[in-house]
């Protein structure tokens, strides 16, 4: 997927007067956000069981080298193998060569995020394979020839009627407008497609370091279908997926449907363990797992490290006033919302990613729902501050900011700026209000600049302080 982080704002905009787009947004952001605070009352230890998460991600990212070298070799005792990637070049080229090696034409897919991150479905098609995504949303993008907006629900900027047009001039026939006959004809055209399929993809929720499992979770069985059909089992993952234990995995499956879609827990939840055994009925008669690592090493080593505890639920997004606004693709690439503000300029480069970290009020929502406790906005002021030092931003803002810190390190020059700012301010607004301002037009553009009330902030507090 090209990176188009850098049209940010251009795409904000155009999303902002989109009406299907904010249509689809408004039904999307009240359901997720209900529902996950109904679940998370409902649930007496849910903040535990947060803090516990914390502590758990962090205690295997301390010591990932050592899961992941126990996940191998448990992979390898149950007749799997493992593949390392250090980049997404080399992530397509291993994927490419299983499937080249078992001659495969018909690949079906089941989500994951990874596979998007890696840009794997390009390089299968180029070398004449079929690509077919079997979750419902990821299949509705595909028609449609878009990347998703949302890590959990990729289609949820489609309307109705919108995946109606689309089905009708995919599969032909009688065009279908109730939601469950659209499910059912999305069905009727994947199954075949699972029967004739040479390769299953799927990511991976959570790697088993104890067992070698590799464990999914889906609403539709897409996922069971996607890997046990197929000859070869393919598992896309980061390296960050491991746990321990079975048991620590169902720490993150309390969490993680509450989280995400405000469910007690997913419809179904998968675990695999190699290939096919002679006594088993079905299964992949292959099973490869991916590890790939693309910066997430770097991450490891550095300020962002809290970012690898991410359990890719969704919550921060469904809770963020911004990506509310705009939907995912105005961010560029294929991680949209508070979390893709920090991982594509990690991944992708500060100088590709700019407007990401700057697209956020900082409202700290995110941080309060995410499961895991990720310090988003404090991130974001990382990269920001990184930006700055990389003279990345504007030569303006910096300039601003510089003339900034002059003045507010010098008290007195500042409390009379403070004083004089508030004066003219006043003498420039009508009826409480200031409908233009000269280098603020960002503002004034779209909406009122209030006016002082005649008194700067310290002035009031040390009036609030005598009382």
């Amino acid at each position: 997927m090209e990176i188009r982080s850098k049209e940010f704002k251009s795409r904000a905009v155009f999303a902002i007067h989109d009406a299907s787009l904010q249509q689809a947004m408004g039904k999307a952001r009240d359901g997720f956000v209900g529902k996950r605070a109904q679940q998370a009352a409902e649930l007496p230890e849910f903040e535990a069981l947060r803090e516990e998460a914390k502590n758990l991600k962090n205690h295997i990212l301390e010591n990932l080298d050592h899961y992941l070298e126990r996940y191998e070799d448990a992979v390898k005792r149950a007749g799997g193998h493992v593949h390392w990637a250090r980049d997404a070049q080399e992530a397509r080229a291993i994927i490419l060569d299983i499937c080249k090696r078992v001659n495969a034409k018909t690949i079906t897919k089941g989500k994951s995020m990874v596979s998007e991150e890696i840009d794997l479905n390009e390089a299968l098609i180029e070398h004449g394979m079929e690509v077919v995504e079997t979750d419902l949303g990821e299949y509705i993008i595909q028609l449609a020839n878009e990347p998703p907006s949302h890590i959990i629900a990729p289609a949820v900027h489609k309307t109705k009627n919108q995946v109606s047009d689309l089905f009708e001039a995919a599969h032909g026939g009688p065009r279908k407008t109730e939601v469950a006959d659209l499910v059912n004809e999305a069905r009727q055209v994947l199954r075949e497609k699972y029967f004739r399929a040479d390769v299953g993809i799927t990511g991976g929720n959570f790697l088993i370091a104890e067992t070698g499992s590799s464990m999914i979770v889906t609403n539709e069985g897409n996922g069971d279908l996607t890997q046990t059909l197929a000859k070869v089992h393919i598992v896309t993952s980061g390296i960050e997926r491991v746990v321990p234990t079975l048991d620590d995995a169902t720490l993150f499956l309390r969490l993680l449907a509450r989280s995400a879609t405000g469910q007690e827990t997913e419809t179904y939840t998968t675990i695999s363990t190699g290939p096919r055994r002679a006594t088993d009925l079905d299964g992949p008669e292959e099973y490869h797992v991916v590890l790939v690592d693309n910066g997430r090493s770097k991450m490891l080593a550095g300020h962002f490290r809290d970012m690898l505890r991410c359990i890719r639920c969704g919550a921060c997004m469904n809770h963020c006033p911004v990506y509310g606004s705009v939907g995912g693709h105005a961010y560029g690439w294929v991680y949209p919302g508070p979390m893709g503000s920090v991982l594509t300029p990690l991944i992708k480069g500060l100088d590709n990613a700019y407007d990401l970290p700057n697209a956020c009020t900082l409202n700290g929502r995110c941080a309060s729902v995410c499961p895991v406790k990720i310090p988003l906005p404090d991130l974001l002021r990382e990269l920001r501050h990184l930006q700055h030092q990389q003279e990345l931003s504007p030569v303006m803002q910096r300039r601003a900011l510089k003339a900034w810190r002059f003045v507010a390190t010098r008290p007195k020059l500042y409390h009379a700026g403070e004083w004089i700012a508030v004066r003219v301010l006043k003498l420039l607004g009508r009826k409480g209000s200031i409908r233009r301002l000269p280098f603020a037009q960002a503002w004034t553009d779209v909406r009122d600049l209030p006016t002082p009330e005649g008194q700067t902030f310290l002035q009031r507090w040390q009036a609030q302080r005598g009382k």
